[in-house]
């Protein structure tokens, strides 16, 4: 970045933070469907069963929990490549 003038950082962040929005709005997009087509199943009510409920929360700890510890596997594996770049 220390290579960029004043306008390329601040369009260099602008796109940063979209991508940012994107991945959290694909995130949030993912696990609503895939806790909504697991847990959810009477249509007779405009309500959800105690059971309903109980799923769908066991259903997004268990995705965001998921999605949180791949996110620190990734961030060990960049940290382990810079390492090896900056040996060289």
């Amino acid at each position: 970045m220390d290579q960029l003038n004043l306008k390329e950082q601040q369009t260099f962040q602008q796109i940063v933070e979209q991508k940012q929005m994107k991945d959290f709005m694909r995130l949030y997009s993912n696990l609503v469907s895939r806790c909504f087509e697991d847990c959810v199943n009477d249509f007779t009510s405009n309500n959800l069963t105690s059971k309903e409920s109980g799923c769908i929360m066991k259903c997004s700890e268990k995705f965001l929990k998921h999605s949180e510890r791949v996110g620190q596997r990734f961030q060990e594996q960049n940290a382990m490549l810079m390492q090896n770049l900056q040996k060289r």
